[in-house]
């Protein structure tokens, strides 16, 4: 789940799976995979940040050498 902004302010949680477009007009509307759609306050570049993170917390996407280390072996 990715938290985003609507116009009012109010935080909800979309699940990022669901995902099919994001767009900016220029406002960013979110559209699901159901047509459903929601405009939000995030710009493309955060919701994208944070869709790469949920997709890494489930391991969807392999995580980068963040620490330097090479692999032990």
């Amino acid at each position: 789940m990715i938290t985003v902004t609507r116009l009012n302010g109010k935080k909800f949680q979309i699940n990022a799976l669901y995902i099919e477009t994001i767009e900016s007009f220029p406002d960013t509307t979110i559209t699901l995979t159901n047509g459903h759609k929601f405009v939000v306050l995030e710009n493309e570049d955060q919701i994208q940040t944070q869709i790469i993170r949920f997709y890494q917390s489930i391991n969807m996407l392999g995580r980068t050498n963040m620490g330097g280390v090479a692999n032990e072996e």
